[in-house]
């Protein structure tokens, strides 16, 4: 019997690293690209000549070996990808201007981020950062935030307690327990399942690469969860597992605090979604120099280098099928017109519910395998976005490079559940979460770009139920009913921000306004307004789903990359990305990152020995 066991595990075990090490298609990290810094770009005008082409037929390569819809990072890091090795691919944006979540608007002077805050791990010669390096060919700069780059803040104004969340593996944990004394073996177990849940996310990417019937197996024999404590943590929820940590509330509420950037409560979230971050984290938090618009324009010239292009104004009505239901191309609405392209490859970035529910033909939407994914996934979220410009420089407003989670009070459960069930205009008057930061007081580029002033981005999230009844109007003119409501929410929203900042005062406010669910609808194509993709809730994260959603779809020749196909955010959309393209270029991309790093490292240790 154990003999049995033993060949088998040994089968196993050869056909698991068949998969994972597989490397017979070019590789896009087979040498370092970076090229020598050039000189920023901060006039408008030169920027937006890469990052506003529009569409025109004319401007559509020939022979293009893929089409890729949507230019967030998922879409855009694909790009790239292909490019890297050769491929000639076309991006496709709806709205004006390329980058997805990661683009920028101005408005009065004040230019704002819609979706980049902070991103982690981005330490020299670690994986994640050499993978962006080359991405960008070196060219994209990152600014570390200041250490603590988190506060924590409970409860009302009259009783406001503030916890400071540092980064370093050793620090964070210290410094939790310099404020929470008698709770140190709660914080070194906390940390022991983050770290230990962490490290068993290379089974997620396995599920996603490696072929169904093997994926199916490990998912539904129950050797996902043996294999990966990552997915034996999966079920059960952060309220949970905290819970039995602590009874302090105020420590559970520090524990799951960062919930706010997958968009899922605490009892409704995964504790190994939640590990993720925190990890993410742990060695710092840094933001790009120069605003989010840097990431697209530093990878555009990449694809086009290759023969490419990225072309906005470009929305995709429909994709296109041969007779063998193979997908060959897309349709791009122009006016009244329809511009038919071809390729032999569609990549869609739009997120499963758009690529599925609006883009594919009524017979193909209605095959099994299609509604068996759509099943197993539900929208997320809905986000509410407040953009303030003050005046004033950050020394004068007392901002900082940091970032501020503010909460009415430690029962996240209880209040998340009633904001979100309530009556709009209730609700509208008691936020339980505002995420605030200060991009200007993030980019070392900001005096430069625009003195004297500063910026706030305000972050919550919203039914998009509340305002579903104006997503027909005209984006900068729904009526007066609409923009009372968004009054309401900016309204109560600024209360907090003037309390828990007292430099900034109403006088110094010269621009304010809020983006929305029907707002990221029009904006991002976020068909319910959510800015994470589907739900990360904990169904999300069982082997059997993520053995299923996967970069290659039901339908020939058609893909999916980004949020929807990995985990949501900047990381969890890249990570997307690098799975399709392994897929596609049928080698481990990922494993590929982490081996280019590791040479990096060496090569720049032997440099400094000699």
């Amino acid at each position: 019997m154990w003999l049995i066991v033993a060949v088998f595990g040994v089968v196993l075990a050869t056909v698991v690293l068949k998969y994972a090490f597989r490397s017979s298609g070019p590789n896009p990290f087979a040498t370092d690209s970076r090229e020598p810094l050039k000189k920023m770009v901060f006039d408008k005008k030169e920027k937006n000549k890469v990052l506003k082409q529009g569409f025109l037929a004319s401007k559509v390569p020939e022979n293009l070996d893929a089409i890729i819809i949507g230019s967030g990072i998922g879409g855009l890091g694909l790009g790239v990808l292909l490019a890297k090795v050769g491929k000639k691919v076309l991006v496709l944006e709806q709205h004006d201007r390329a980058g997805g979540c990661c683009h920028t608007f101005t408005e009065k002077g004040f230019e704002f981020d819609v979706g980049i805050h902070y991103i982690g791990d981005l330490l020299d010669h670690k994986p994640f950062r050499c993978m962006l390096d080359q991405l960008t060919n070196g060219q994209l700069q990152w600014e570390p935030l200041d250490n603590p780059f988190d506060q924590v803040v409970l409860g009302p104004p009259e009783n406001r307690r503030r916890y400071p969340i540092y980064s370093g593996r050793t620090r964070f944990p210290e410094e939790l327990k310099k404020c929470f004394p008698g709770e140190e073996k709660a914080i070194d177990e906390y940390m022991r399942l983050v770290k230990k849940a962490g490290h068993g996310i290379w089974l997620l990417a396995l599920l996603k690469l490696c072929p169904v019937p093997l994926a199916k197996f490990l998912a539904y024999t129950g050797l996902a969860k043996h294999l990966s404590f990552f997915f034996k943590m999966a079920p059960r929820s952060l309220t949970e597992v905290v819970n039995e940590l602590t009874d302090n509330k105020d420590l559970r509420a520090v524990f799951a605090y960062i919930f706010g950037t997958y968009g899922n409560a605490p009892k409704d979230a995964s504790f190994a979604m939640h590990s993720l971050l925190v990890t993410h984290y742990l060695n710092g938090a840094w933001y790009p120099k120069g605003g989010a618009s840097e990431i697209a324009y530093h990878m555009i010239p990449i694809i086009e280098q290759a023969g490419g292009a990225v072309l906005v104004r470009a929305p995709v009505n429909r994709i296109l099928f041969n007779e063998a239901q193979e997908a060959c191309g897309v349709s791009v609405m122009k006016g009244q017109e329809e511009v038919h392209i071809r390729a032999p490859m569609v990549i869609s970035n739009a997120g499963i519910f758009n690529t599925y529910q609006k883009m594919l033909p009524k017979e193909l939407q209605a095959m099994p395998a299609i509604q068996q994914q759509l099943g197993m996934m539900k929208n997320g979220e809905g986000g509410l976005s407040i953009f303030v410009g003050l005046n004033g420089t950050k020394e004068e407003l007392g901002l900082k490079a940091d970032n501020y989670w503010i909460f009415s009070e430690n029962n996240f459960d209880e209040l998340v559940d009633e904001y979100l069930k309530g009556d709009r205009e209730e609700s509208s008057k008691k936020i339980p979460l505002l995420f605030v930061a200060s991009p200007s007081a993030k980019d070392p580029t900001w005096e430069e770009r625009a003195p004297g002033k500063s910026t706030l981005s305000l972050v919550s999230f919203a039914n998009y139920s509340w305002f579903e009844e104006w997503k027909d109007g005209k984006v900068t003119n729904r009526g007066p009913d609409y923009k009372e409501l968004k009054q309401a929410f900016i309204d109560t929203a600024l209360d907090v921000v003037l309390d828990v900042f007292p430099k900034i005062t109403r006088d110094k406010i010269e621009y304010i306004d809020a983006g929305t669910p029907i707002t990221n609808t029009h904006y991002i194509g976020a068909p319910k307004g959510e800015i994470y993709g589907a739900d990360h809730g904990l169904a999300r994260f069982s082997p059997e789903l993520n053995a299923t959603v996967r970069p290659q779809t039901p339908l020939k020749n058609l893909y999916l990359t980004g949020q929807d196909v990995f985990l949501c955010g900047f990381a969890g959309a890249l990570a997307g990305a690098l799975s399709c393209g392994s897929v596609i270029l049928n080698r481990n991309l990922h494993l590929d990152a982490i081996a280019l790093a590791k040479r990096m490292k060496f090569m720049n240790d032997k440099l400094k020995g000699e």
